[in-house]
């Protein structure tokens, strides 16, 4: 039976999202069950186009993107892959409308990956939008279920969440992608002399995107508010650890939180939404 096969691929997917992310998958399990499939496919496919342009460093990156990006689109339009993780994702495409144009902004930040070192204004404005804000998108089209006032009301906030979690991601990264990598993401930063001025006129801007995310998380429908405020708790906490780390040390060392702090976010997130107190930030 297809359906057999239908599940093999989605459960592909959130095998994947619980390898890669013991973070992400704990949100997702958070969220209501209707919306947790669709979320797993899409972290599904993000991941491994991230793989592809960051660890396949013994393989033609270049070759492998194309491919993966022509077998995305054949999915969507087919309506069926044999590769499990697009065939789960073109499933949340095509229920959920994602349009085609936040998977060609995804794949062309990707793109950049294989070719840019450094990144002037623009190109990391768009950078960051085709390869965060857009995820973050593409989740909002699942958590609204077909309602497009509510997306569109709701895009700002969804963006500025993205970008707060790919910039973090950046800092905890710098020592990986500057010297692994030869990535340097942030214009007018140089990484070989990493000064703390820099470090905080950074996270100044970090911290202008949690503050505006925040927002919009209030006003997410309930199924999805739960596990999308736990999973800015956990980027939050991530933050502030970064925040009060020098700037040489950022330089030497990955940043992380611990599991117990992972639990004792899970624990007090679970009694403000429990009490319905998830209506300030503390």
């Amino acid at each position: 039976m297809i359906q057999l096969f239908y599940d093999v691929s989605r459960e592909c997917s959130r095998i994947t999202t619980q390898k890669y992310s013991t973070s992400f998958s704990s949100a997702i399990r958070l969220l209501h069950k209707e919306l947790r499939t669709p979320i797993y496919n899409i972290y599904g496919f993000v991941r491994f186009v991230d793989e592809i342009v960051d660890t396949f460093t013994n393989h033609n990156k270049s070759e492998l993107l194309a491919e993966f990006k022509l077998a995305t689109y054949f999915a969507i339009e087919r309506k069926i892959s044999l590769n499990p993780i697009l065939q789960s994702f073109q499933e949340t495409v095509a229920k959920f409308s994602i349009s085609k144009d936040l998977i060609d902004a995804f794949f062309k930040s990707m793109e950049w990956d294989l070719e840019r070192t450094n990144y002037n204004e623009q190109s990391y404005k768009e950078y960051i939008y085709g390869s965060a804000e857009v995820v973050g998108l593409m989740c909002l089209h699942v958590f609204c279920e077909g309602n497009g006032e509510r997306y569109e009301k709701l895009k700002s906030y969804a963006k500025s969440l993205g970008a707060a979690f790919q910039k973090v991601n950046f800092l905890r990264d710098v020592r990986s992608d500057f010297h692994n990598l030869d990535r340097t993401y942030f214009p007018k930063v140089d990484f070989t002399n990493f000064t703390s001025f820099m470090k905080e006129r950074i996270e100044e801007e970090i911290a202008l995107d949690f503050a505006h995310a925040y927002e919009g998380i209030l006003m997410l429908p309930s199924k999805a508010r739960f596990g999308v405020y736990v999973a800015y708790k956990y980027y939050l906490s991530l933050f502030k650890k970064i925040r009060k780390t020098q700037a040489a040390l950022i330089m030497q060392q990955r940043i992380r939180i611990p599991n117990y702090s992972k639990a004792l976010i899970l624990v007090r997130a679970g009694v403000k939404n429990q009490f319905k107190l998830i209506t300030s930030e503390s």
